[in-house]
């Protein structure tokens, strides 16, 4: 055997060496994982204070019952994913993370569904649409969103109103300005805002099987219905006053039709 070789193979079993020996102290100082415990479990809710649907005891409750709730659990036993997937599937919640500490902590970052419309149909099903189109249930969540009644069924609430509530949330003015929508059985969609002493018809709102083009569809239909009520109510109302009529409709493009307390006319405009 050659010196060089030798000399190799001192150098191949000293860095051998040398690796053990910072595994074996880095294994002494530090505890097994096996035998560590998750003593706390951080919960953090985005949106809290804005939306409220969901609070940690909500969390703690669905995971206890889910028999996953990492506390008292080995933190090797802990399955992260199995909390994400539970949680992701509670009817508030948009999207879950879940992850492990060093230290044995379970750590949950957690986004809310943003409700934009709640419903509230004459077939007795109260409950809300969010910003995607998708079914929240009813709960104690009380908030100043637009309230939809009438004849509303599931699949015109997630088609319609959906794109209709965005419209309103999206514009200020709107926003501050409607209290809420009703539609009647012809499909026609009445207005009633936080102000003055009548409801406002607006007609029905443009169909289309283009799911896509549907919320520019809607938001150009409010546009145009919602600048005519305003000049109405800058050129007509401030004259005749606030509580002269109980029924403005602003369905067609030729004309508004008032309805007195008492009777009908009919306003060019």
């Amino acid at each position: 055997m050659s010196w060089q070789w030798k000399k190799t193979l001192i150098i191949a079993l000293d860095s051998a060496l040398a690796v053990y020996l910072v595994l074996a102290v880095t294994s002494f100082n530090k505890p097994k994982e096996d035998n560590v415990v998750c003593r706390n479990v951080t919960i953090d809710i985005e949106d809290t204070q804005d939306m409220g649907f969901l609070d940690k005891k909500d969390i703690k409750d669905s995971l206890t019952k889910a028999k996953i709730y990492p506390v008292g659990k080995r933190i090797v036993d802990v399955n992260p994913r199995a909390i994400e997937d539970k949680l992701r599937k509670t009817s508030f919640v948009n999207t879950a993370q879940c992850f492990k500490t060093e230290g044995g902590e379970v750590k949950i970052n957690i986004t809310q569904r943003t409700p934009v419309i709640r419903i509230k149909g004459n077939n007795g099903k109260d409950y809300y649409i969010d910003d995607k189109g998708g079914i929240m249930p009813n709960s104690s969540y009380t908030s100043d969103l637009v309230i939809a009644t009438g004849s509303i069924s599931t699949a015109y609430a997630k088609a319609y109103l959906a794109p209709l509530a965005l419209t309103i949330m999206d514009n200020k003015t709107w926003r501050d300005f409607i209290e809420q929508i009703n539609i009647l059985p012809t499909g026609g969609v009445e207005i009633v805002p936080r102000v003055g002493n009548h409801i406002i018809h607006l007609g029905e709102l443009p169909r289309t099987k283009d799911a896509k083009g549907r919320r520019e569809k809607v938001e150009a239909f409010m546009k145009k219905k919602m600048t005519r009520l305003y000049k109405f109510y800058k050129y007509g109302l401030s004259e005749a006053g606030w509580n002269k009529y109980s029924y403005i409709n602003i369905e067609f493009d030729n004309q508004i039709i008032c309805k007195k307390r008492n009777n009908t006319e009919t306003e060019n405009n």
